[in-house]
């Protein structure tokens, strides 16, 4: 009857326009039929959205007569599923907070969606839509913390403090909540993240286990789950009792089942027959105000005639506010930091459902994951209504972000990781010295500084030198000697003191991919569309050997810890022992074939890690393959562009691989895992690049340098240099100076201006 009379209302009114905050400046994009979100209540009401705000104009005039939102101050959007149906959505004017500005529950698909379009069009050029992968990125690279992290993850499968079904879910990590300190530098400390916390206790585990195994499909080991209404309001009854009384049916529950101590609670959750809740985002916030009892509710007696009244708290923590920092160091100490991943797959990722679950002992009911239960499906009301309300007291799993096993965190020596407000650190704040030579001594300080001012690149110089595409460039160690190769069949020795031409050798009448100058300066190896490698004595003037490698074009090659690796389009990459000291040398060489890789098609780029442990190799067809150079395996394959791979590099680190190819796509791959965890389209074709792990220098198809922030997924900067395509690129140790060389047969010479 409610529902009837609420709905004739919204039927005869709408939205009343002179509420607009610009009154006749704004127009009126988009008017429809919504309710407002908060816990165990839904308000209806009216949305409208125009060019400048959103507003909520409620049936009831509460929480006030109109919600008005400032596009302009939106940050995130999601889009939520409400009652098992995808009719939510949550907007957020803040990157971290923990709630959010306005939870809107709509009564079709169709309106939600329209509403997130006029969201998502105006901000799309204010701000960066985030993936799970984006965020697997940033944490990775130590951007944001593990809390920031854990609560991205639960914005993007669905979570909401709006919707007490799908509480944000955080896990214990302490262990310990009997000792008078707490000692966070040993493991006994901290709880085994890889298991669910029912599985943390063996003899319990076993007990489930055989009940599991006896149990008819279908089947699930733990028979309530670790996110519900009931152990959210369990948390939380000291600041928002009005919730526990309403499904309470008026009473607080018994006074020895309430929420009085921290190891009392820990202890149920690893012994109690059915209690296996984690815990939600407060244990790691700044409030202690659900420890304490401030409303001095009437909570009860326990049966030692105690007064239920503040949650006792463990020996080693002095008061709430001393146990709330111990807790969120916990969260982001070393520990967690090397085993959150773990717990990560359990709750968001691989191990949630099928085989994977079940081998970590992590089945819960059926109706607790998403699409188990199809509603439309069932025709009798009351039979609806039941499974309905089953599946929301129940609890339910979160959605599912990740199908592949989530990689390591990764902690890194970068400033920029550590503390994010020097990312932007000018050279005048900087304390270190620096030359403005091309070539000085590598810093880590100098990169950082090179790479937070990479967008202050500026020409010095402009040669045109070939009379066909340039397709490889390399420096000598000393800074004096840049060598070029290009289509037009020439290898071309350039001065940079001189800024001139010194020498042009020719192999043979085919064009030439790629070139690397061995240590000692002596020797330039060139690789050639006639299948050879060929081998160029600075000293003497003259070709010095040839290497007969393969059956198709060479068409990349690469040098490491005296080794040449040479990629060919006759699908193999080959890895060669070559020693320095023998090549240079007058007389003939004998290369040693140490390995032959086989890929499905044609390989266009090479590139080795840091410590030659491991080989990337980029095909034609766009498969991305990982290789383990020491037993000549490929540990992971990845169809990861549409056409040619164009270039392909490791991170610093070798943690990561970042690739372009023909779709125009940048992609990053972590290296342990082989998952795909960032994509962004550029929307037109990057050939090669250079990059810090974060940000990458790419030279597009138009002949300009653009400059990618990857963890915000945008571009930061154009810059304009050549007239046509950038082909090749090459960046000094300091991060400093850039040479690039295009289509439009020349090389430029760029200096980072700080």
């Amino acid at each position: 009857m409610i529902t009837a009379i609420l709905q004739s209302r919204l039927a005869r009114t709408s939205f009343d326009k002179n509420r607009f905050v610009l009154k006749f400046l704004e127009i009126s994009s988009m008017e429809c039929e919504a309710e407002m979100v908060t816990p165990l209540v839904t308000n209806p009401g009216h949305v409208c959205i125009t060019d400048k705000y959103l507003y909520f104009q409620p049936l009831n005039g509460y929480p006030k007569s109109v919600v008005t939102i400032n596009l302009s101050d939106i940050r995130r959007i999601y889009k939520r599923r409400h009652m098992l149906m995808p009719v939510g959505l949550e907007v957020f004017c803040t990157e971290d907070d923990l709630c959010s500005d306005i939870y809107l529950k709509f009564y079709n698909a169709i309106d939600r969606d329209g509403l997130y379009y006029y969201i998502a069009a105006y901000i799309e050029n204010h701000v960066t839509e985030q993936t799970a992968d984006s965020y697997m990125l940033q944490w990775q690279m130590g951007h944001i913390s593990n809390y920031q992290y854990l609560l991205h993850l639960n914005n993007l499968a669905d979570r909401s403090c709006n919707d007490l079904s799908q509480y944000p879910v955080f896990p214990w990590v302490i262990a310990d909540y009997t000792s008078s300190e707490l000692d966070l530098s040993i493991p006994e400390s901290y709880r085994d993240l890889s298991k669910p916390i029912g599985a943390l206790k063996m003899e319990r585990l076993e007990r489930l286990l055989k009940r599991y195994n006896e149990m008819p499909e279908p089947k699930f080991i733990y028979g309530s789950h670790y996110s519900s209404p009931g152990y959210v309001l369990f948390y939380l009854v000291r600041v928002a009792p009005e919730y526990m009384l309403c499904i309470q049916n008026g009473k607080f529950d018994h006074a020895d089942r309430m929420f009085n101590s921290i190891s009392e609670t820990w202890r149920n959750c690893l012994e109690g027959v059915t209690d296996f809740k984690e815990l939600i985002p407060e244990f790691y916030g700044d409030d202690c105000g659900f420890l304490l009892n401030t409303m001095h509710l009437d909570l009860g007696k326990r049966q030692g005639g105690k007064l239920v009244n503040d949650v006792d708290l463990p020996p080693w923590a002095s008061d709430p506010k001393d146990f709330l920092k111990k807790n969120r160091q916990a969260l982001e100490s070393q520990y967690v930091s090397d085993n959150l991943h773990k717990w990560i797959n359990l709750i968001f990722g691989c191990k949630q459902r099928g085989s994977e679950a079940v081998a970590a002992h992590n089945v819960f009911h059926p109706v607790t994951y998403e699409g188990e239960v199809d509603l439309n499906s069932i025709e009798d009301p009351d039979q609806k209504i039941a499974v309905l309300t089953q599946i929301l007291e129940f609890g339910q799993t979160p959605k599912q972000l990740f199908t592949k096993p989530h990689p390591k965190r990764i902690f890194t020596n970068s400033k920029c990781v550590s503390r994010s407000s020097s990312k932007n650190l000018s050279f005048a704040e900087s304390t270190a010295s620096f030359s403005e030579e091309s070539f000085e001594d590598l810093t880590e300080e100098s990169k950082f500084l090179a790479w937070g001012n990479i967008t202050k690149l500026q020409t010095e110089s402009s040669h045109k030198i070939h009379k066909e595409s340039v397709t490889g460039i390399a420096v000598s160690t000393d800074g004096s000697s840049v060598f070029t190769t290009s289509q037009d069949s020439t290898l071309k020795m350039f001065s940079l003191s001189e800024k001139s031409l010194q020498r042009s050798i020719s192999f043979s009448n085919m064009a030439l991919s790629s070139c690397v100058v061995l240590p000692g300066d002596t020797t330039v190896i060139c690789s050639s569309w006639d299948n050879n490698v060929y081998f160029y004595s600075v000293a003497f003037g003259r070709r010095q050997d040839t290497l007969m490698g393969h059956d198709d074009a060479v068409s990349k090659i690469h040098w490491c810890n005296n080794r040449l690796y040479t990629a060919s389009w006759d699908s193999t990459v080959k890895v060669w022992n070559c020693v320095p000291d023998n090549v240079c040398a007058t007389k003939r060489n004998d290369f040693e074939l140490l390995a032959e890789l086989e890929n499905d098609a044609g390989v266009n780029t090479v590139n080795v890690s840091s410590d030659g442990s491991f080989l990337l190799s980029g095909t034609k067809e766009g498969t991305l393959s990982i290789w383990d150079i020491e037993t000549a395996t490929v540990l992971h394959q990845v169809p990861s562009h549409i056409g040619t791979v164009y270039d392909a590099s490791f991170s610093p680190d070798s943690r990561h691989v970042l690739s372009t190819g023909k779709d125009g796509c940048l992609k990053v791959i972590d290296v342990q895992t082989g998952m795909l965890i960032s994509s962004l389209d550029s929307g037109e074709v990057q050939r090669c690049f250079c990059w810090n792990g974060h940000t990458v220098l790419s030279g597009n198809g138009s002949g300009e340098l653009l400059v990618w922030d990857l963890l915000g997924g945008r571009v930061k900067e154009r810059v304009p240099g050549h007239s046509d395509a950038v082909t090749c690129i090459w960046m000094n140790e300091s991060c400093n100076t850039i040479i690039t060389g295009g289509t439009d047969r020349q090389i430029l010479f760029w200096k980072v201006h700080y």
